[in-house]
């Protein structure tokens, strides 16, 4: 019998994959996402079915357009309690975790544990909503957003049972503020457009 994939998903709010080295960037600054590409599938015939964060959001999760899933803008509210992928793994026998940026106003649901920004989040010091209340952890959004999904992998989830891990970033979302220890890294550097 074949094993289940871990599955991995990646969300970068904003973020063109053009900017990525997988996908055509020529200045080298992702070399981790491409190692996980070039270990892991990549789409190259995707597209957008919304460009607004919200919709764009519940669509990955329901499968469905904006106007059949109830969310076409970012005013609106997720109903979690739609046919979500996420619930689908589950079902199947797999661990599901959410950690980042959520942004559809209410609780994710499918999830087994979960750890969102609230709204936009911010860039230093987040809070980070979870079933059980409000946490705040010290430093970068994208450093606690990745920490936090690393120790539950490391430490919380069930070994025996395959994983989703929806690692969900809100960098590189405007206002683009990026840590203070890479603040100055392309200072003096001439970028592509």
């Amino acid at each position: 019998m074949r094993t289940p994939p871990n599955i991995l998903f990646l969300y970068a709010d904003d973020h063109a994959a053009s900017a990525t080295g997988v996908y055509g960037a020529s200045f080298g600054v992702t070399p981790n996402i491409d190692r996980i590409a070039s270990e892991g599938v990549t789409f190259d015939r995707a597209f957008c079915t919304n460009a607004i964060c919200a919709p764009a959001r519940a669509v990955v999760l329901t499968g469905k357009h904006g106007h059949i899933n109830g969310l076409s803008d970012n005013a609106e509210v997720f109903d979690p309690s739609q046919d979500v992928f996420p619930r689908r793994l589950q079902a199947a026998g797999y661990e599901t975790a959410l950690f980042g940026k959520w942004h559809l106003k209410s609780d994710p649901q499918g999830f087994d544990e979960w750890e969102v920004l609230p709204g936009q989040g911010v860039y230093y010091s987040p809070d980070m909503r979870t079933a059980s209340g409000t946490k705040r952890y010290p430093g970068h959004v994208t450093e606690v957003v990745t920490n936090r999904a690393l120790d539950w992998l490391e430490h919380s989830r069930d070994e025996a049972k395959p994983f989703l891990l929806m690692l969900q970033f809100k960098a590189p979302h405007r206002p683009w503020r990026p840590s203070l220890d890479e603040i100055s890294r392309f200072e003096g550097e001439d970028l592509p457009i």
